[in-house]
C-alpha cells in the first residue's frame, strides 16, 4: 500500500510540475512543444518529504498518526493529508483525511520541526475512515465497495 502510495504522488508531482511548465496542447501537427526545465526552485518550497510518512502530534505533544499520503490537485496545490491513526503496526490502522490546513508546524525544544493538528487522537479514530481503491487510483469511503474495471481517468 505505502509502495503504491510513493508510485502515485511521486507520478502526480512529477505530471503537476510538468503541466505547470508547459502547454498540455499539442501544437500544430499533433506534437507537443519540448518540456522546459528549471534551473533554480522557489527559496520557499517545500518538499513532499515535509510531510509523509511524519508523524502528526496534538497540542500536548502525543503522537495521533503519520502521513500516508498527500493528496494534491489538478492545480498543483495540496488539498488533504491522509493521516492513518490507531493500530499497531498497520493492523487495526484507520486512515482518515484531514485538510492540509489542519496541520500546522511546530518547532520543539531542540529545534527540530514536527507537525500538529488541535484534535485527539480519539477523535480521529472516531472519524469517518477512508480506503485506497486501486483500480480507480484514488481514496474512496471504507464503506464503499471497490471498483471494478478500468481507470476511469
Amino acid at each position: 500500500m505505502h509502495k503504491t502510495s510513493t508510485a502515485v504522488l511521486a507520478i502526480t508531482l512529477f505530471a503537476t510540475i510538468a503541466a505547470a511548465q508547459q502547454p498540455t496542447a499539442p501544437v500544430p501537427g499533433g506534437q507537443f512543444p519540448s518540456a522546459q526545465v528549471m534551473s533554480t526552485v522557489p527559496g520557499d518550497a517545500l518538499t513532499v518529504t515535509h510531510w509523509y510518512k511524519e508523524n502528526v502530534y496534538d497540542p500536548n505533544d502525543s503522537k495521533i498518526g503519520e502521513v500516508k499520503d498527500v493528496l494534491v490537485n489538478h492545480d498543483g496545490k495540496i488539498d488533504a493529508f491522509i493521516v492513518a491513526v490507531g493500530g499497531f503496526l498497520g493492523i487495526g490502522e484507520k486512515d482518515v483525511a484531514v485538510p492540509f490546513d489542519a496541520i500546522h508546524f511546530t518547532n520543539k525544544n531542540n529545534n527540530k520541526w514536527y507537525m500538529v493538528m488541535n484534535t485527539t487522537k480519539d477523535a480521529m479514530k472516531a472519524a469517518p475512515g477512508l480506503k485506497y481503491d486501486r483500480t480507480a487510483m484514488t481514496w474512496i469511503p471504507e464503506s464503499a465497495p471497490a471498483t471494478t474495471g478500468a481507470n476511469p481517468r
